[in-house]
C-alpha cells in the first residue's frame, strides 16, 4: 500500500547518507517545515526530496515534471528566524517510487503518493560484492587525484560506498538520477565502475578539471 510523503521538488538529487542543508524561504515549505517540527516526539521528521526533470519550468505541480524515484530527507537540525524563514539541515534516508501526486492532501506543498525501496545486494556471494565494491573504491580513488581532491577514507559497505560515488562524482543530473534508481548495489557498483573509468579517460585525454565542489559534499552512515 502507497504511502503518504510531503514533497520537496529540487534541481537535485539527493542520495541517502548525503547531507542536505537549505534554507527555508517560500511560504509552502515554510509550512511543511512547521508541519514536520509540531509531530508528536518520536514520529519521523521526513519529507521526500525528487528531482525535477531537466528543461521543465514554471512552478512543478504535475507528475510529469518530476524523476520517478526520490530519496527521503530526515530532518535533524532546524535554525528559525524570527520572519518565519528557518535553515535546516536533513539527511538523505529512504529511496522511494512516487506512484501518483496525491491530490486530495489539503497543503499548499505537493504531497505524494509513494512506494518505499528495498536496497538489494544484487548478488547472492558477499565476497564477490566486495570484490566488486574494492574495484570502485580503487577507481574512485584514482579519479579524485586526477581531481585534486584530498583523498579521504572511502566507506568499506558497498552499498554506502556506491551512495558516496554517486553524490561525490562530477556528474549530469540525469546520470547522478539513473544511479540513484538503479535496483540494486551491484548494478549501481558496475555502473560507477563503468563511469569513473570514462570520466578518468576524458581527463587524461583533455587535461580538463571539472568543478569539483560536489566531492566535498558530506556522506554520513545511516
Amino acid at each position: 500500500m502507497a504511502s503518504q510523503l510531503p514533497l520537496f521538488p529540487l534541481s537535485t538529487v539527493l542520495v541517502p547518507g548525503l547531507v542536505l542543508p537549505l534554507h527555508i524561504f517560500e511560504p509552502r515549505y515554510r509550512k511543511l517545515t512547521q508541519a514536520l517540527l509540531d509531530l508528536p516526539d518520536g514520529t519521523p521528521r521526513q519529507f521526500g526530496v525528487i528531482a525535477i526533470q531537466p528543461g521543465y519550468t514554471g512552478d512543478v505541480t504535475a507528475q510529469s515534471a518530476l524523476y520517478a524515484v526520490g530519496c527521503t530527507a530526515e530532518l535533524r537540525e532546524v535554525t528559525p528566524y524570527e520572519d518565519g524563514r528557518f535553515d535546516i539541515v536533513s539527511v538523505g534516508h529512504l529511496r522511494f517510487e512516487l506512484t501518483e501526486i496525491d491530490t486530495s492532501a489539503d497543503t499548499p506543498y505537493l504531497t505524494g503518493l509513494v512506494n518505499f525501496l528495498g536496497e538489494p545486494d544484487g548478488v547472492d556471494d558477499a565476497e564477490e560484492l566486495a570484490i566488486l565494491a574494492d574495484r570502485v573504491a580503487l577507481r574512485f580513488a584514482a579519479y579524485r587525484d586526477r581531481l585534486r581532491v584530498d583523498q579521504a577514507g572511502v566507506p568499506t559497505d558497498p552499498r554506502v560506498l556506491s551512495y558516496l560515488v554517486a553524490a561525490a562524482a562530477v556528474l549530469t543530473l540525469p546520470t547522478r538520477q539513473a544511479l540513484l534508481a538503479e535496483v540494486d548495489t551491484a548494478t549501481r557498483l558496475r555502473a560507477e565502475l563503468e563511469l569513473l573509468r570514462r570520466e578518468i579517460g576524458l581527463i587524461d585525454a583533455f587535461g580538463a578539471l571539472p568543478a569539483v565542489d560536489l566531492l566535498r559534499e558530506q556522506i554520513v552512515p545511516n
